[in-house]
């Protein structure tokens, strides 16, 4: 069962079920990496107050928490009514779920269709002070 620690911003607090809750990592004293993949974000342009659409990735090597699926969901889903820029939402998306897991990295990734003829990619990234990833291990 998932030990609730919700976490919300000040612009996310008003969007009801958008808490981000964790649990606690199964293994602490490993370094591995969590991959997700989220292709229904939507948010509305601040400017003209249509539609955006992106999949927002979320690469992580947990500490000592983990992010829950559902609340992630939830949270990500909190979003389909406020206007942001892309940049701004993709740096809050990082930023929340830095506040909810203290991760030892975090990488949001958010690529956005097409508005305008033009397509927006935006990375944003955390690093725990102190941490470094192992060396890559090339295989033959």
């Amino acid at each position: 069962m998932a030990s609730s620690r919700p976490v919300r911003s000040k612009k996310s607090q008003a969007a009801a079920g958008s808490a981000l809750e964790t649990f606690a990592n199964p293994h602490p004293g490993r370094d591995y990496t969590v991959r997700m993949r989220c292709p229904e974000f939507t948010c509305l342009c601040p400017k003209t107050g249509q539609p955006d659409f992106a999949t927002i990735h979320i690469e992580f090597v947990p500490d000592r928490r983990c992010v829950e699926l559902k609340s992630l969901k939830l949270y990500l889903w909190s979003f389909r009514d406020q206007g942001a820029f892309h940049e701004a939402v993709t740096g809050q998306i990082l930023d929340d779920l830095v506040s909810a897991m203290a991760p030892r990295f975090l990488r949001v990734t958010a690529e956005f269709l097409v508005r305008g003829g033009i397509y927006t990619n935006v990375v944003a990234e955390h690093r725990m002070p102190g941490w470094a990833p192992a060396a890559a291990v090339v295989l033959p």
